[in-house]
């Protein structure tokens, strides 16, 4: 069974708060990142966490591309990340998740958000980042926290199946 079947087994990990890497240049870590970038791009997602595929590590992996987000960058690991607001400007982002199979919905999210961390070498990470690159970091991090993307929707109309979303279009957010 694929680690993507499993996590959408409704695993309790899912809503629990993970626990940080102690060593980010770890063998296991670096052969669970490779996992998970395998896992992601096989699902055609733009970002898969730890907590997703059964692991309670504060750890994601992403990848932006230029289809959805205007620009072209990973994949990408960020390891123990603290998400830093700035300013209190908001944005909605229509959001899926490989978790929660065939559903989107408009999410406010913080504009722009300034990240820090550690990447699959151990290196620092200290990058900010808006629009959709800001949304994944942020829903990505959720799942770290045990937060899935519901918890976060302001307006349940704007909640659908991703077939009426394509059949009738995205209503304006």
């Amino acid at each position: 069974m694929s680690i993507l079947k499993i996590a959408r087994m409704g695993h309790p990990v899912l809503l629990q708060t993970a626990e940080p890497v102690a060593d980010p240049a770890a063998p296991d870590i670096r052969r669970l990142i490779a996992d998970m970038i395998e896992t992601m791009d096989d699902a055609n997602g733009a970002g898969l966490a730890a907590p997703q595929v059964h692991v309670p590590l504060r750890l994601f992996v992403y990848r932006l591309s230029t289809e959805r987000a205007g620009t072209h960058q990973g994949p990408s690991a960020v390891i123990n990340p603290i998400i830093t607001p700035i300013g209190d400007d908001t944005v909605s982002h229509w959001e899926g998740c490989l978790s929660i199979p065939g559903l989107r919905a408009a999410v406010p999210r913080h504009a722009i958000i300034r990240l820090t961390g550690t990447d699959a070498q151990g290196m620092p990470i200290d990058i900010t980042a808006e629009g959709f690159h800001a949304a994944i970091l942020q829903h990505e991090t959720d799942h770290l926290d045990g937060i899935l993307y519901p918890m976060r929707m302001a307006d349940f109309r704007l909640f659908a199946f991703n077939e009426e979303l394509a059949r009738y279009g995205s209503p304006s957010i």
